[in-house]
């Protein structure tokens, strides 16, 4: 049996709100690793919207989300999965703990995150439970199985201060990513172990920012060119195969499953700030965050809320 990895972001790019960086294991039979698994669970998946009959879709979270959609798709399909996991978050505090509780002390800081707790996401309904027990019976019938979703959340605050640790967002970026590939060489590293990290802009060579974040292994470079960038990182008898991939969020399911993680955590983060301060007036319209709109929330905040003392630190991401 192999073990395949996804890594994709949310959020590297807006001025508001977090970056997320998710990653989603799949155990699988060898044989299924260069295969598409989008025909291998044709039953229960789908890559696009148009024809799912019921199936959940699983692809790039920017073809699988936008404001007028909402996040029903987004919800469905990671809360499907989680399922396959025995996980069934009620709240946004629940799944923030099953995602990364390493965050929610951070998250507590803040007056728009206080109510995560009692913030309820979408109800069971009778399709989300068909539609994850008939994902749970293709896997089973494949020889595979979900073993973990994750979640690296960095905070407004967090991520300034990493960024004025390394005065870089692509370090920032990379910090969270190799935490991420950190922990699935220590879970999962003693099995035939294939990461697949989504390519952020246009590094080729990762050999140098490899050694600067896991000095403690040994590796081999296998492969570097413009569309994949592959490595082999072992120790103690452990291996993984590590591999830097342009458009990996559309051609590699676990990639895409990953992204769509990273989106609905960040979505579902982003709702609770925008309710915040719709509560405190009505005449702001809500934001995702991205540098002209979140340039023009943060005027009409700062100028319909003069009188409310907010943290720079935690409302605006450093550049």
């Amino acid at each position: 049996m192999s073990v395949l990895v996804g890594i994709d972001e949310a959020g590297f790019g807006p001025i508001l709100g977090p970056l997320v960086v998710s990653s989603s294991a799949l155990s699988l039979p060898r044989e299924l690793l260069k295969s598409d698994l989008w025909q291998v669970l044709s039953k229960s998946v789908g890559v696009r919207r148009r024809g799912l009959a019921g199936r959940l879709l699983v692809a790039d979270s920017k073809k699988v989300y936008s404001r007028a959609v909402g996040i029903g798709d987004l919800e469905r399909t990671v809360l499907a999965f989680l399922r396959c996991l025995g996980a069934e978050p009620a709240t946004l505090g629940e799944l923030l703990m099953l995602l990364c509780p390493s965050c929610m002390p951070r998250l507590a800081d803040y007056p728009w995150h206080e109510g995560a707790d009692g913030y309820s996401l979408s109800a069971c309904t009778a399709d989300g439970r068909i539609a994850s027990s008939v994902l749970a019976d293709d896997l089973s019938a494949n020889g595979m199985s979900v073993l973990e979703l994750k979640s690296c959340c960095f905070d407004v605050a967090y991520y300034n201060k990493l960024i004025g640790d390394v005065k870089n967002k692509a370090s920032v970026l990379f910090t969270a990513t190799s935490e991420l590939i950190q922990r699935a060489f220590d879970s999962f590293g003693d099995d035939d172990l294939q990461v697949i990290v989504d390519r952020q802009g246009g590094r080729v060579r990762y050999r140098k920012v490899l050694r600067r974040m896991f000095p403690e292994l040994e590796l081999t470079i296998l492969r570097e060119t413009a569309a994949l960038s592959s490595y082999e990182l072992r120790r103690d008898g452990k291996r993984m195969r590590l591999h830097f991939a342009v458009a990996a969020d559309e051609k590699f399911l676990p990639v895409s499953l990953a992204s769509m993680v990273c989106k609905y955590l960040r979505e579902l983060l982003m709702g609770g700030m925008n309710r915040y301060f719709a509560r405190l007036s009505g005449d702001l319209r809500p934001t995702a965050g991205y540098w002209k709109d979140g340039l023009r929330f943060i005027k009409e905040v700062k100028a319909n809320l003069p009188h409310i003392r907010l943290d720079d630190n935690q409302f605006i991401r450093s550049r």
